[in-house]
């Protein structure tokens, strides 16, 4: 789950993360409202849920009141990069002498957080990480030991950050640590931290998602979710109890068991497919399940063909049979289907399927060429 700038700050409030005063405003008068309390230039900021806001105009500074009412009159319903700018944050403008990067964030390889730091920050970090990747220095962590003072204090020094920032700079980057561990965040960015003239350090942007998997212990945070900028078919899908995740290809993928859509997915690949989506349906999974899966499944445009990878254990391959004979039966999909099934009452399944559109295979290196081969015409050997 994304958090808007805003949410992002009153969390690193918490930890003692140095952010400007501020609110937020739905209205060009709120704007001016808050501006006239702040009693400084201010600067107003679109809050949506994607980059980019500055060079799409969302980010604008206003030296009184009045100005910021017209800034965020301009800003207040534009759209960036297709969603609608329904509130701005009006906070409180500074003087800026150099833009830094600090950044923690999940890194699936290392099986642990990575934090990154980069000495150039501000809107253009992505072109620096392309052509200077040196110039970003990280630090996997210890999960049991945290994110320690004197590793903060390195990860700083080597970024290229100046040696009298260091101390102050390594106990902003221990709270960010500290939020992401109490948040369950899997990512928490502070663009561009920012030094001004008289040695301040400010946070003036706060990038945080949270793991949905554990909103559950964190109430207070399903307030901030946001329909808006997610995928309408992963959250019916979750509405469901459906594990579903689109990715950009065009053949589904479907199975039951993480592992084995996983392993289903690079067998694709690796026969010249492009998995459109990981679709796990779970252990004992009964028909309807089924039936609600490939329905929801077949709402995506760009599906050229379905790959079934079924392993029976505690799910029965009747069960899953039945299931996908009603979505044939209901909606007479066009696309090929390959089905691979295998354990528990796999064979009275496949007897049920015996006169469906649906291809059955051996096993999954099988189904891998016989979907892409239906979908592309060829196969890579």
């Amino acid at each position: 789950m994304k958090l808007h700038e805003h949410q992002a700050k009153e969390i690193f409030k918490k930890f003692g993360i140095p952010v400007l005063p501020g609110d937020v405003a739905e209205t060009p008068e709120q704007a001016r409202m808050i501006a006239r309390e702040i009693g400084k230039p201010v600067v107003v900021k679109a809050q949506v849920l994607v980059g980019g806001r500055g060079k799409a105009g969302g980010i604008q500074l206003a030296r009184d009141p009045q100005e910021a009412y017209e800034k965020a009159s301009s800003i207040l319903g534009m759209s960036i990069k297709g969603l609608r700018v329904k509130k701005v944050l009006v906070t409180q403008a500074v003087t800026i002498k150099t833009e830094h990067y600090i950044g923690i964030v999940m890194d699936r390889d290392q099986q642990s957080y990575t934090a990154m730091a980069c000495a150039e920050g501000g809107v253009d970090i992505e072109e620096v990480a392309s052509r200077s990747p040196e110039k970003i220095a990280k630090f996997t962590l210890d999960p049991y030991t945290g994110f320690l003072p004197y590793q903060a204090r390195g990860l700083v020094l080597r970024a290229g950050f100046d040696p009298p920032l260091t101390p102050k700079i390594g106990s902003i980057f221990v709270a960010l640590y500290s939020a992401l561990v109490a948040n369950d965040a899997d990512l928490v960015e502070i663009n561009p931290l920012a030094l001004t003239p008289t040695g301040e350090v400010f946070a003036l942007d706060a990038k945080m998602t949270i793991d949905d998997n554990a909103l559950f212990r964190h109430q207070d945070l399903l307030q901030f979710r946001e329909l808006e900028g997610e995928d309408l078919l992963e959250l019916e899908a979750r509405s469901k109890g459906i594990a579903f995740v689109r990715l950009e290809g065009d053949i589904g993928i479907v199975g039951n068991g993480a592992g084995l859509v996983m392993a289903t997915m690079d067998a694709v690949k690796n026969a010249g497919g492009r998995p459109a989506c990981f679709l796990d349906l779970g252990g004992g999974s009964r028909e309807e399940k089924v039936r609600e899966a490939l329905t929801l499944l077949l709402k995506m445009p760009t599906l050229k063909g379905i790959f079934i990878n079924i392993f029976g254990g505690i799910t029965r391959g009747d069960e899953v049979a039945r299931g996908l004979l009603k979505v044939h039966a209901e909606l007479h999909p066009a696309i090929p289907t390959v089905i691979r099934m295998t354990g528990t009452r796999a064979k009275e399944g496949l007897a049920l399927l015996h006169d469906s559109p649906l291809i059955p295979v051996e096993d999954m290196e099988e189904g891998a060429k016989k979907i892409v081969q239906s979908c592309y015409g060829v196969f890579k050997e």
